[in-house]
């Protein structure tokens, strides 16, 4: 068989100039498209590597923050609880001291209110027994009591001495309206006599006396004179008595509930001291 060099020889050619053109047209573009492809793909790989870094970081700082989260809460949830119990005890503390307190005031207010009600009951038995021996005195008083009375305070006028005589003297001498002496009973005249006589031989001068009858007083005879008295009458133990007793029932209560001190009342001659009247010795005072 006979070989047709012009023939190969164009097929050859024409093998070539195909190859090139594939290479040209299609080979070529491929690769470049296939490079393309790669880097694209390279790219989209590493931003997802990046992506997948920071998703990792962000996880990693969720989990973190989320774990300090639980560590803050269960902290404070602790805090809150103890602070909690805490204040439950003070509450509770506070509680059992106001009670305490308040059970204190009460029997301390008790104990007061007892006190007081025995104090009134006393005092008014006190009271009650010495309007009792008052109106019992009263209504025992007779003339010839009072008479004996004025011989009394007749004896203790011509029996005043010393500061007490000279301090009634001098009132009855400045005073300018009569002396006024006041007994329960209206007075004889011959006892009436014997009282000016016994003042005007005490006191050396002629002594106005304007005689009075109080029907409050019991079985007494007071004489005043510018401020100053003296007198007797039983009246005036019975309140000598009657402050004695006072003063212990102010004593007894006086740790409880302190009472007002009572006004000093102008001091009289005589009677209203009950220790000169005991000693039967007068006295006279402002």
């Amino acid at each position: 068989m006979l070989i047709d060099w012009f023939t190969v020889g164009a097929q050859a050619l024409n093998f070539l100039i195909l190859v090139w053109l594939l290479k040209h047209f299609l080979y070529k573009p491929i690769l470049n498209a296939i490079d393309t492809r790669k880097k694209d793909i390279a790219a989209q790989l590493a931003d997802a590597q990046t992506k997948k870094t920071e998703a990792q970081k962000e996880h990693d700082d969720f989990q973190s923050k989320n774990k300090a989260f639980d560590e803050q809460r269960s902290a404070l949830l602790a805090k809150a609880v103890g602070e909690a119990k805490t204040e439950r005890e003070r509450l509770l503390d506070e509680a059992r001291k106001a009670a305490d307190n308040l059970r204190d005031v009460q029997a301390t207010a008790l104990r007061n209110d007892q006190a007081r009600l025995g104090t009134e009951i006393t005092r008014t038995a006190k009271e009650e027994v010495f309007a009792i021996a008052r109106k019992t005195l009263a209504d025992l008083a007779t003339a010839s009591l009072e008479e004996r009375v004025g011989a009394v305070f007749t004896r203790r006028l011509r029996e005043l001495n010393g500061k007490a005589k000279e301090t009634l003297g001098a009132a009855l001498k400045a005073s300018s309206e009569p002396a006024l002496l006041q007994s329960a009973f209206d007075l004889p005249a011959e006892q009436r006599a014997t009282i000016q006589n016994a003042l005007n031989e005490t006191f050396s001068a002629e002594i106005r006396v304007r005689f009075e009858t109080a029907p409050d007083a019991i079985c007494g005879i007071e004489l005043a004179a510018n401020g100053q008295k003296i007198g007797w009458s039983i009246a005036d133990y019975l309140k000598s008595l009657d402050r004695k007793v006072g003063a212990l029932l102010d004593a007894e209560v006086k740790p409880e509930a302190q009472p007002p001190p009572e006004a000093k009342a102008a001091p009289k001659l005589g009677p209203a001291n009950g220790a000169a009247v005991k000693a039967g010795a007068p006295a006279v005072a402002k």
